[in-house]
């Protein structure tokens, strides 16, 4: 069974509903590890809750990206990390990372990209007035959200629509599109496609 490890520093809703697939056997992988860049993360009491092992750390206390990420890669291979999966981990990934995991690295993005990019994506969204917005999943590369898309998902904008609807709306579709599409990339062992069908 391949052995993933989850990236992410704030509330771990996607991980969480990643260990959620596992555990019922939706996705057929184990969640070996969590990473996070944010020693406050209320993902971290989620991963000590269900026994995910964790490696935690301040980037501030490291002089450079590059030293950090060497930390990180010695955690994953120490756990015999087959994939990571980044789940709301606010940092670009560096070349310490991509150099050990080509097209081994997966994200997931509140927006259709290559539209609205970067942090606020779904409040960018509803600025721009667009009246579809949605979920993509990618490969990571060097920069902002620009690898090659893996699989998306549409969600329409209403008219009366929040910010908070919005969310709400995505992170449902986030919650079983994730598991969904890591399955089949698990299954086909990490073929480098831009699609999956």
């Amino acid at each position: 069974m391949k052995r993933l490890a989850v990236f992410a520093s704030g509330t771990g809703s996607n991980f969480q509903a990643l260990v959620g697939a596992a555990a019922s056997n939706d996705l057929q992988a184990e969640i070996a590890l969590l990473v996070c860049d944010n020693l406050n993360a209320p993902v971290l009491e989620k991963a000590k809750q269900v026994g995910v092992p964790v490696f935690a750390f301040n980037p501030k206390e490291f002089d450079s990206k590059a030293e950090f990420e060497v930390s990180i890669l010695e955690q994953l291979q120490f756990y015999n990390i087959d994939l990571i999966v980044l789940a709301g981990y606010m940092r670009l990934v560096g070349t310490t990372l991509l150099e050990a995991y080509p097209n081994k690295i997966i994200n997931i993005h509140p927006s259709l990209l290559p539209s609205f990019p970067g942090k606020d994506a779904i409040g960018q969204a509803i600025r721009s007035g667009v009246k579809i917005t949605g979920v993509t999943i990618h490969y990571v590369d060097q920069g902002m959200d620009t690898g090659p898309i893996i699989a998306q998902k549409a969600i329409a904008i209403e008219k009366d629509d929040t910010l908070s609807d919005v969310e709400a709306k995505i992170h449902q579709v986030e919650h079983s599109f994730y598991p969904e599409i890591i399955g089949k990339l698990v299954n086909r062992r990490f073929e480098s496609e831009t699609s999956v069908n």
